[in-house]
């Protein structure tokens, strides 16, 4: 191995590592990781810079810096000052050479006071059962011309997923949803401390109205964070299953229409359409306390086939699915546990 090392060496300054390589039969990859183990040669040390002649001296850039702390030009920018000394028939240095010796001392940010605003609170709410969280929101529905608009207002209580109130509006404002929360209050007999209502930040959801409202009735308020729509996911899952609906129209041709159709598909939602994400029960049968007496019911039938074919399920008897006990919007993070799915 040496002899062939040797006779690469020689060889190299003639006709390259490649090709001496190959003359010898030595492969190249063997001769560039050998020769890599050994260490770099020493690198020459860097030359020392000559001193820039145009450069101010430390005696100079110490003037400068007085004259820009003296007093009378404490509240005057380099560019004044420079202009200043002009006129008093006096040059020490450019104004970006002032800007850039204030730089090096730290001196030439904003003095203003910029409005600062505190972190958003990442909300974290819990419900064990019908009635302790809702999550409301607004969407828009087509109207029969273009740029009209119609604006459907949804209360969806996030443990159930019963929409518990709605409304088809001409317009968004306050008033008309501080008339549907307080209807809605009332309709499902909601106690003082009960009831967190979250929603977003849009204008109607932040209102002094809602606002008084919800506190007079002992509603707690919550709030999603601007800008991360994850914060309220079950309205919008709800309002994904609304758009995506087979009935669902491209526009409505009135708002009376648009009424219409939301008055049967959310007499549908509640009470026929079996939700994935609550163990594909219906949100009537979860918000009215009809979830345990269906899922034994469920859990019979499934017993009755398995005890006719036993073959047929491999691994375990069949169950049906459970209703989970909690459900949360931004549940604490758990590193052992799978990232929480919110399905429509």
């Amino acid at each position: 191995m040496a002899t062939l090392d040797q006779a690469v060496a020689t060889l190299t300054p003639a006709v390259g590592t490649v090709r001496a390589c190959r003359a010898v039969g030595q492969p190249r990859a063997s001769w560039y990781r050998r020769h890599r183990q050994s260490p770099p040669p020493p690198r020459p040390p860097r030359p020392v810079p000559a001193p820039q002649p145009r450069a101010l001296q430390a005696t100079e850039r110490q003037q400068v810096l007085e004259v820009l702390h003296a007093e009378r030009f404490w509240d005057t920018a380099p560019a004044s000052v420079y202009a200043t000394l002009l006129d008093e028939g006096s040059y020490l240095a450019s104004v970006s050479t002032m800007y850039r010796l204030l730089r090096a001392q730290g001196e030439t940010g904003d003095r203003r006071r910029h409005a600062t605003h505190p972190a958003r609170v990442k909300p974290e709410l819990l419900a064990t059962g019908p009635n302790q969280c809702w999550s409301w929101d607004i969407t828009k529905l087509a109207g029969p011309a273009r740029w009209t608009w119609y604006y459907l207002y949804v209360i969806l209580d996030i443990y159930s997923r019963y929409v518990v109130g709605w409304m088809v509006a001409a317009r968004e404002a306050a008033v008309l949803a501080e008339r549907l929360l307080s209807d809605t209050i009332a309709a499902q007999q909601v106690q003082p401390d009960q009831l967190t209502v979250h929603a977003d930040r849009g204008t109607s959801m932040t209102s002094k109205p809602v606002a008084m409202l919800l506190a007079d009735l002992g509603v707690t308020r919550s709030h999603a964070r601007p800008h991360v729509p994850d914060d309220n996911p079950y309205s919008e899952s709800q309002f994904k299953t609304l758009k995506h609906h087979p009935t669902f129209p491209d526009r409505f041709g009135c708002i009376q229409d648009a009424r219409a159709f939301c008055q049967g598909f959310f007499g549908w939602y509640n009470v026929e359409h079996h939700h994935a994400g609550i163990a594909l029960l219906t949100p009537a049968d979860v918000h009215y306390g009809r979830a345990e007496q269906i899922i034994t019911a469920r859990a019979a039938v499934l017993d009755g086939a398995y005890a006719a074919h036993p073959e047929r399920f491999v691994r375990k008897p069949p169950q049906p699915p459970r209703l989970s006990e909690q459900v949360w919007i931004n549940k604490p993070i758990d590193p052992s546990e799978p990232p929480q799915q919110f399905p429509g």
